[in-house]
C-alpha cells in the first residue's frame, strides 16, 4: 500500500516576522498536536526558485499518513479542521494551497 502526503504551500507573507513567529509558536505545535495518524512532518523553507528568481512560495509542509484514508481521516477529524483553519489564518500573503498527493519512495 502506498502512503499520502497532504501538502500545504504557503504563499510569501506581507508580514513575514510576523509569520514566522506565529507559524514556530502557534501552528508547528498544533499541528504536531492534533494531526491525528501523522508519521512525519517537513517544514520547508523556500530561499528561490531554482534559477534563483523570487518564489511564490515561503513556506511548504509535508505531512505523511501510512494511507490515503488515513490522510482523508485526519482532515475530516476536529483537530485537522482546526490546523486547516490556522493555516489560513496565519498565511498574511493568501490562502495557502492545499494538496494530496500519493507517495512512492525510492531509496539509494
Amino acid at each position: 500500500m502506498k502512503s499520502a502526503k497532504l501538502i500545504v504551500m504557503y504563499p510569501t507573507p506581507t508580514d513575514l516576522k510576523t509569520f514566522e513567529r506565529r507559524y514556530a509558536d502557534e501552528h508547528v505545535p498544533m499541528a504536531v498536536e492534533k494531526l491525528v495518524g501523522k508519521t512525519r512532518f517537513v517544514a520547508s523553507l523556500i530561499l528561490s526558485n531554482a534559477d534563483k528568481s523570487a518564489a511564490h512560495f515561503h513556506r511548504i509542509a509535508e505531512v505523511y499518513f501510512p494511507s490515503l484514508a488515513e490522510l482523508k481521516a485526519c482532515l475530516n477529524s476536529p483537530g485537522g479542521q482546526e490546523t486547516a483553519q490556522h493555516a489560513v489564518e496565519i498565511s498574511s500573503g493568501g490562502e495557502p494551497l492545499f494538496l494530496i498527493s500519493e507517495v512512492e519512495t525510492f531509496d539509494f
